[in-house]
């Protein structure tokens, strides 16, 4: 049986007041969150000092936005895995939909950075989705598939056993849009089956959670199908009330 998961990513938001008051109103909603789910935030870089401190013995996990793919260097602002560690650190998101688009990210660097947090021994949240034009022109799965295999051709099969993926349709990031359960569970089931092609045991153990403006109203039916195991959550995260009520929503 999967542990669900579901975290929250903060993106470019926050200050060290907000920040700590957001954390504040979590932890104390916390109890009435069931066991059978975890939970993780990311916020942004210049507020995981706060975050680690301020989580320290909770039950919410601290995860970042994005890391470097090398462990040092002369790399003037980026943040390297170790460094994440250092700040105790689980979860990092890589090849977020916004990092392909905005920052120019191939398929090959989003690999490199999975490796890079896993040689850390931390879990890397692998992105996958597809674009609103690649949806209509009929090529979802040679898109996912294509993100997929860039991953599993550098690092291997036996790296998804420390591993979540978040599939996130780009047409439903920011738009109000939001893939039906249906078109969700659809994607997720190509994910789990595509791995199982390789080792069945990790497909059935991995945890594949969906990232397309997931709400306190659209969650329950979302993580109700049986290959949708969590969410990672956007601007609903930065609510604490609605960020509870996602976490509450799974069965």
């Amino acid at each position: 049986m999967r542990q669900s998961l579901v975290v929250g990513n903060w993106k470019m938001h926050g200050s060290r007041a907000a920040v700590k008051d957001l954390l504040g109103d979590l932890l104390s909603g916390m109890e009435a969150v069931a066991d059978n789910v975890d939970v993780a935030v990311c916020p942004t870089a210049m507020h995981l000092g706060l975050a680690t401190k301020t989580l320290q013995n909770s039950p919410i996990e601290l995860g970042a936005q994005n890391v470097h793919s090398r462990p040092e260097g002369a790399y003037t602002g980026e943040i390297s895995a170790p460094m994440l560690a250092d700040y105790n650190v689980k979860y990092v998101i890589v090849g977020h939909s916004e990092r392909r688009a905005y920052f120019a990210e191939s398929d090959e660097l989003v690999a490199e950075k999975f490796s890079a947090v896993q040689a850390e021994a931390l879990t890397p949240i692998l992105c996958l989705g597809e674009s609103l034009q690649q949806r209509q022109e009929g090529i979802t799965d040679q898109v996912i598939l294509g993100q997929l295999d860039a991953v599993l051709e550098a690092a291997g099969i036996s790296a998804f056993d420390n591993a979540v993926i978040a599939y996130e349709p780009v047409w439903a990031i920011g738009t109000g849009q939001t893939a039906t359960p249906d078109q969700a569970q659809e994607v997720h089931q190509l994910i789990r089956g595509h791995l199982a092609g390789a080792d069945n045991s990790i497909a059935a153990q991995i945890r594949v959670i969906y990232g397309g403006s997931v709400k306190a109203d659209n969650a329950n039916e979302l993580f109700s199908r049986q290959d949708i195991d969590g969410g990672l959550v956007g601007g609903a995260a930065l609510k604490a009330s609605e960020f509870i009520s996602i976490c509450k929503s799974v069965d």
